[in-house]
């Protein structure tokens, strides 16, 4: 009886997981902040879509999005003191996390870089509350690692210990060599990448909505030839 719970248990955790990330995806779409076609991403590969955080640009999204991650950290049991927001895109998206995981009872301080140091008044790169502690870093996807890595060297430089990332959108698709830049950061730096949902996600998520049909042969070629093992 007890095994049939907590299997039970687990398959309904499954389905709750499953559902916050289709919810997010749809509303994704829904801003245009997910979009369909041909665009062209840094490495000057073509992809069939294209995930802008920066388009969550009101605050009825932003407030949403922000839920979408305090429920994705939440769900992880990461242990962390405060948040970093790396510049610029990530400063938003960590007071709006801040915000999302206070009205859970969990208030817990944040900060964020500036791209070049001020050299007048308080002075320094870093906004908000003093580097210190266990922070979780919270960005809008990882592409190449850089803005990522930029911020892992920052928070040790303060004294502090990275303790993990959340990211919107996990693209699974590798660079120069096997592994994506997602695992290599988690293999790199031995911490977890939180992610709220994954290109797989989205492909299954695409399955299921007959208005995106036209785009499921290409997101499957785009996998295939791009996508990690």
């Amino acid at each position: 009886m007890y095994l049939r719970i907590q299997r039970a248990k687990a398959a309904n955790g499954k389905t709750e997981n499953k559902d916050s990330t289709a919810q997010f995806i749809k509303f994704a779409i829904q801003r245009k902040v997910l979009r369909f076609g041909e665009f062209k991403t840094k490495a000057g590969r073509l992809s069939p879509y294209f995930f802008n955080a920066g388009l969550f640009y009101d605050g009825e999204s932003l407030a949403k999005l922000g839920d979408f991650y305090a429920e994705a950290i939440i769900k992880s049991d990461v242990k962390f003191d405060m948040l970093f927001g790396p510049a610029y895109k990530g400063i938003t998206l960590v007071a709006a996390v801040s915000m999302a995981l206070a009205k859970r009872g969990k208030n817990v301080n944040f900060a964020y870089n500036r791209k070049e140091a001020k050299d007048h008044g308080e002075g320094g790169k870093i906004v908000g509350a003093p580097l210190e502690g266990k922070v979780l870093i919270i960005d809008d996807v990882i592409s190449a690692g850089t803005s990522v890595r930029e911020s892992l060297d920052t928070i040790e430089y303060e004294g502090a210990e990275p303790v993990g990332v959340v990211v919107a959108l996990d693209r699974q698709e590798r660079g120069e060599g096997i592994q994506s830049a997602v695992q290599e950061v988690e293999h790199d730096y031995l911490i977890p990448v939180i992610k709220i949902a994954t290109l797989s996600d989205l492909i299954s998520y695409m399955q299921g909505a007959p208005e995106l049909s036209e785009y499921n042969q290409a997101m499957e070629a785009y996998r295939d030839r791009y996508g990690t093992l």
